[in-house]
């Protein structure tokens, strides 16, 4: 009798010891299976995913974001098609469709985030009216920044380009009238702000990721801006990533968490510019 009961005191132990050594190896597994998402971005939109990676919905979604600022957007590009970074977001779709079609590497869209309306700002003048004949204005140089600048000032009634739709790409030789005859100078964007300041330049293009990190509010500051419609649906931001991630369930969930509502009282209160886009990717197309 007490060797039976010796024997099933074994027993419970081994059973015990068994579950216990399971259950870590199921722990362990489980850790090691953990992966931290390495997201690169930019100015005001790393503020923005510094933010949410610190964020208690970030944490319920399971995921762990690893946030990394990059100051060149062709690098930074090129770093995710590449797999040095895994996920990006700070484009534009008209900016990610030019990428993919310059590079070798690809990029997928994984969903949209928001769009910010480009702006036109002056540190003469209170109008677009009250631009004088042979002006210059300033727009930045990179493909798709041009050729959204460009179509802000049509759209202002400065100029007129050649028939396009929203993902088309014009350059200054897509004008077909200028009536003021302005002089187009191009730089880079993050110079653009600086040029407020320039007495030969009458006004300047600014990217509103630009003209926030430098403190400027499209609605209050700039004297004429983007009308979110269909026309500037191609301004619309995605989260993007290599194209042979494009299937990743890990990373689709960034899209769902930058659209928590928690996260966005905090982007409508801080970056009021962002305008939230809760959209299907064929939105774009």
């Amino acid at each position: 009798m007490k060797r039976r009961k010796h024997r099933g005191i074994i027993w419970t132990i081994v059973i015990l010891v068994i579950l216990l050594l399971g259950g870590g190896t199921y722990s362990f597994a489980h850790r090691q299976s953990e992966q931290t998402i390495t997201l690169g971005s930019q100015g005001t939109d790393t503020q923005v995913w510094q933010y949410i990676a610190k964020s208690k919905a970030a944490k319920k979604a399971g995921l762990k974001i690893e946030v990394k600022d990059f100051t060149d957007s062709a690098s930074l590009d090129k770093a995710t098609a590449e797999g040095k970074v895994d996920v990006n977001a700070f484009q534009s779709y008209a900016y990610y469709t030019t990428f993919n079609k310059s590079s070798k590497e690809k990029l997928a869209a994984l969903g949209t985030t928001y769009i910010q309306p480009m702006g036109l700002y002056s540190g003469q003048y209170k109008s677009v009216k009250s631009i004088p004949n042979g002006s210059t204005i300033a727009i930045a140089n990179d493909a798709a920044a041009e050729s959204r600048g460009l179509k802000l000032l049509e759209s202002a009634g400065l100029i007129k380009l050649k028939k396009h739709n929203a993902n088309t790409l014009v350059t200054p030789n897509d004008i077909t009238s200028n009536p003021k005859n302005l002089h187009i100078k191009t730089i880079t964007s993050t110079q653009t702000p600086s040029l407020l300041k320039d007495n030969g330049v009458a006004a300047v293009v600014i990217d509103n990721n630009t003209a926030q990190s430098a403190g400027l509010n499209v609605f209050k500051q700039s004297i004429y801006h983007e009308k979110l419609n269909q026309n500037t649906k191609a301004n619309v931001n995605v989260i993007a990533t290599a194209k042979k991630n494009a299937n990743n369930k890990t990373y689709k969930k960034l899209v769902k968490l930058y659209h928590n509502r928690q996260i966005q009282k905090y982007i409508q209160k801080k970056f009021p510019g962002k305008v939230e886009v809760n959209k299907p990717l064929s939105y774009l197309k």
